[in-house]
């Protein structure tokens, strides 16, 4: 009975989707679930809509059917909450694939956009660009190919501390009520009909004058956000992905329901913009020059990055291919070179001669032979200092950094600056994008001395002077390597450590988190629960009014996977 069952739901999704655009067989499904760092499990089959309709009718074929739904996009995620995360799930799984459904459509003149499930960001920055506009976020996630609603499921950016984490309350979303019924919810504030079909179908053909949509008192961005970094006396963090106030409908739904489309801010570029790049060997001096920066200044820079030795270091060994690559060719070509990087890997991994991640230990041989990619002067810097800081200011804020600075090396010597050309701020701010690949390459290519990567993303308090000092030499000693980074203005940091071999990792992150509970901190701060963070009750309580039956994404943030959460 329940072969004809699966068979007949095959059907019926070949039927919506076509042949070609399902996946039943195992090899082919399980590039699709598996996580880009973490996390792979078992799924029935991949399908890929391509329009709002079939997404539509898919995931109603999926509830019909008792499958559980995870919904997919470019697979960014770094704490495995896009794919399957083991076999223990009481039902089958079905991953729906959206990068087909990548349209745009443009509000008012650029000043909103609703962006589909498959949109990426760096599609949104370059449709922007004519209007002199920008999204929410332009670091690492752009280059990646994050999509612009992954974003607003986990509530990430942030660092650019004028616009704030992803954040809206306009969205068109499916979801399962209690009593296990299929619902569409169209709250983008964009009259589109009655019934789910002629919804889906009305804003899939733009059927409305988009540079005539009514203006909404709903928020689409965190405009708090600025105000809140700057209370630096504050004992909480200025964001994190279980913020109850950032927790509604789309926002931070970590795939729980079905999302079609969401519409947001987007903000004006700079006319005008500096890099100044810090040295120092005093930690100190960077929270005093935050501190400065946060309560001094009338226009706040763009954004101010932490970057310790390791992570300059690791960047610099690790990251020199991608970083080569996004600036010759540009960061639009990098999704589609990871793509064919992980078909490649697939395909080697299954022949026995052939080592794990062939393609990562053939692009770290072959970038050794090409010539330094970094400037002179942060050679110098790296050469003088251990701790590092780029602060990207814009128009009225430049000269107010400067003079901030200034006054600062007046009375201090323990630091030193430089303003970057506009080719060394290139290289410092993409230097500062590829580093989060590091920790990743360096266990790859050290497997045989590298132990379990430990990946922690961490909000501290805002008034946390500390920082740099939280964990124990008891801790550290357990480490083969550690990369340490950080937004600093806000205070999140990215604490990626590489335990030694033998040693317990689930048993050191658990005495990491303990400490880091004493300070206030929350974690993860923007990365989402995935399935390496437990969601507190909070959360968890957010995951389960939003998907009453556990049908969408089941497990994440070490929920129960069975239906209704039992």
């Amino acid at each position: 009975m329940r072969g004809n069952h699966s068979l007949e739901f095959t059907q019926l999704l070949s039927s919506i989707v076509s042949r070609k655009n399902l996946f039943v067989d195992k090899n082919r499904i399980s590039f699709y679930a598996t996580g880009i760092r973490v996390g792979s499990g078992v799924a029935s089959a991949v399908v890929f809509p391509r329009d709002l309709v079939e997404f539509w009718k898919v995931i109603q074929t999926c509830v019909n059917f008792n499958r559980i739904i995870i919904v997919q996009a470019a697979n960014t995620g770094l704490t495995g909450g896009s794919t399957p995360y083991g076999d223990d799930y009481d039902r089958e799984v079905v991953i729906v694939n959206t990068r087909k459904l990548d349209q745009l459509i443009l509000l008012n003149g650029g000043m909103q956009v609703v962006a589909f499930p498959g949109t990426t960001l760096n599609k949104l920055e370059d449709a922007l660009l004519p209007f002199g506009r920008g999204p929410h976020s332009v670091i690492g996630s752009s280059c990646i190919g994050a999509s612009v609603i992954g974003g607003i499921c986990n509530n990430s950016g942030g660092n650019l501390v004028k616009r704030g984490p992803a954040y809206t309350e306009l969205s068109l979303y499916a979801q399962l009520n209690t009593e296990g019924k299929l619902i569409l919810i169209n709250h983008l504030g964009i009259p589109l009909g009655e019934e789910p079909e002629e919804i889906l179908f009305n804003l899939q053909n733009c059927s409305f004058d988009p540079d005539n949509v009514t203006e909404s008192s709903a928020l689409a961005s965190d405009r708090e956000y600025q105000t809140r970094v700057r209370n630096i006396q504050a004992d909480s963090p200025a964001r994190f992905n279980a913020d109850k106030r950032r927790l509604y409908e789309a926002s931070g739904s970590a795939g729980k329901i079905a999302i079609f489309a969401v519409r947001l801010d987007t903000f004006p570029k700079p006319k005008k913009e500096r890099v100044f790049f810090l040295g120092t060997n005093n930690p100190i001096r960077l929270t005093i020059i935050r501190k400065k920066i946060l309560t001094e200044l009338k226009q706040l820079p763009e954004m101010g990055e932490y970057m310790h030795y390791s992570y300059f270091d690791g960047a610099d060994k690790y990251c020199k291919d991608t970083f080569l690559m996004i600036k010759y060719f540009g960061s639009g070509v990098l999704p589609t070179l990871l793509l064919l990087k992980r078909k490649v890997d697939q395909f080697f991994s299954q022949i026995e001669i052939f080592p794990k991640n062939l393609s990562d230990r053939f692009l770290q041989f072959i970038v050794r032979f090409f010539p330094d990619h970094l400037p002179k002067r942060l050679r110098e810097y790296r050469s003088k200092f251990d701790h590092y800081m780029l602060i990207l200011a814009s128009d009225l804020s430049i000269a107010e950094v400067e003079e901030l600075l200034n006054n600062e090396l007046k009375e201090n010597s323990d630091f030193e600056y430089i303003i970057c050309s506009d080719s060394e701020a290139q290289d410092a701010l993409l230097h500062r994008y590829v580093a989060g690949a590091a920790p990743g390459r360096f266990c790859i290519v050290n497997q045989n001395d590298a132990g379990d990567l430990l990946p922690l993303d961490i909000a501290l308090p805002r008034n946390c002077d500390s920082w740099n000092q939280i964990l124990p030499d008891e801790i550290i000693s357990q480490m083969s390597c550690s990369f340490m980074m950080g937004h600093f203005l806000c205070m999140v940091f990215h604490w990626d450590f590489v335990v030694k071999k033998g040693v317990d990792s689930s048993k050191l992150k658990k005495k990491i988190l303990e400490i880091l509970d004493q300070y206030g901190a929350k974690y993860p701060a923007e990365h989402n629960v995935g399935h390496l963070y437990r969601a507190d009750e909070e959360l968890a309580g957010f995951y389960r009014r939003l998907d009453p039956t556990n049908s969408f994404n089941s497990g994440i943030g070490m929920t129960s996977k069975k239906k209704f959460y039992k």
